[in-house]
């Protein structure tokens, strides 16, 4: 197949769960496909496009900035967006430019795929028709969360007011696709209810085992949180645990320790670490997997979210226990309590975590349940069949397909 694969950003540095998804699966598809990749990037002679050949035959970049949200030039944005009818999160990556080369390029090429991945690039294709969206989460529900657990009034009503807008522009992106692509059967069941949809299929979250699961057994103590610190569901979730559930676990195990490994923290984040010597915050690692090796419990305190959170499946791919609260497990085929531990109060989740760190037994059997889970059903190779052979169901042109001969 020709596959046109447009995403808002490059996949180098690999810094978030979505990079990972999609970076394994192009790799394994570009050995038997031409995908030409399109994206934003200030910077042609950069990491992330000196290495796009890994994934891509041929790239394409629109400069454009996203402001970082630590930024005055994103809370300009937010004011913005109390006016505009496109969600924020969205209306940020809208680019004139970038619609202008991908008119130029549908109507230049004769693609047999094209993938529109993550819903915010819907917003500059000309049309989206031809075209299958590949949805990491169903944003609309992160939206509403996020408005369930504000911190004040003003804030619950600015964040409800932009669910409403994702809603509206989610619904009807999805409704204009050729297909939409989930990444559990959950989310793809809340898509059909929520935004009417017929046509849409899902693929699982995976995960590379033979890269995660460690040469030999480490020694290990504390807990650690992986994800990236930019991401309000996982900002949200370190300041539950650290504020609600930690306090519990000091009760029991007044010296545990905590790493909390991702991508650019905000300052709120940092400052854990600053009023608490147990508690390290990382910021942008090369790799994660030692915090893993050397971690007794992987926690995933998550209390907004969408889609599936791949550090669950590189914790048990690392032989770490995890202690998952129902958000932060969604969508993955899962067996609590015999393959993850999982806990939506402060007080239990606490409990979970402190049964862990006392019962080395108890972590060995349950990290040894998960490994042979994500070892035997989802690497790679077979997640990027799946998401071509749904490629190949829905091709860009249905007519030129219908009238090959068979």
């Amino acid at each position: 197949m020709k596959i046109l694969w447009v995403k808002s950003d490059l996949l180098h540095p690999t810094t978030k769960g979505g990079h990972i998804r999609t970076l394994e699966m192009l790799r394994r598809m570009h050995q038997r496909h031409e995908i030409h990749y399109a994206a934003f990037g200030n910077d042609p002679a950069g990491e992330g496009a000196r290495r796009s050949a890994e994934y891509c035959t041929r790239l394409s970049l629109i400069p454009h900035t996203a402001p970082k949200r630590t930024s005055p030039a994103f809370a300009a944005q937010l004011l913005k967006g109390v006016f505009s009818p496109l969600p924020v999160a969205v209306f940020r990556y809208r680019s004139r430019p970038m619609t202008q080369l991908l008119g130029d390029l549908v109507a230049r090429e004769r693609f047999d795929s094209i993938v529109c991945d993550f819903i915010t690039p819907a917003v500059n294709f000309p049309s989206l028709s031809s075209t299958v969206i590949f949805q990491h989460n169903v944003e609309t529900m992160i939206w509403r969360r996020h408005a369930e657990n504000a911190r004040n009034k003003a804030e619950e009503v600015y964040l409800q007011m932009q669910a409403r807008r994702m809603f509206s522009f989610e619904r009807t992106a999805c409704q204009s696709a050729r297909h939409v692509i989930a990444v559990s059967s959950e989310d793809a069941r809340l898509m059909r209810e929520m935004f009417g949809l017929k046509d849409v299929s899902s693929i699982p979250t995976g995960v590379d085992v033979e890269r995660f699961t460690p040469a030999q057994e480490p020694p290990r103590a504390g807990l650690v949180f992986v994800g990236s610190m930019d991401w309000l569901p996982n900002i949200d979730g370190m300041r539950f645990f650290c504020d609600d559930v930690l306090p519990l676990i000091r009760r029991r195990r007044p010296d545990c320790r905590l790493a909390i490994v991702g991508r650019e923290p905000t300052r709120e984040i940092r400052a854990f670490a600053e009023r608490d010597p147990l508690i390290e915050v990382t910021g942008t690692v090369d790799d994660v997997r030692p915090y893993l090796w050397n971690a007794a419990v992987s926690i995933v305190p998550l209390r907004i979210g969408g889609g599936t959170r791949m550090k669950i499946y590189e914790a048990m791919a690392s032989r770490v226990p995890v202690v998952s609260t129902a958000v932060g497990a969604e969508g993955l085929d899962i067996h609590p309590p015999h393959d993850i531990a999982m806990a939506d109060t402060a007080a239990d989740f606490a409990a979970r975590c402190v049964e862990l760190l006392d019962n080395p037994a108890t972590r060995t059997q349950q990290a040894e349940a998960a490994w042979k889970l994500v070892a035997a059903n989802f690497g790679w190779d077979g997640i990027a069949r799946q998401f071509e052979s749904i490629l190949d169901s829905h091709p860009a042109h249905p007519a030129r397909a219908e009238a090959l001969p068979a």
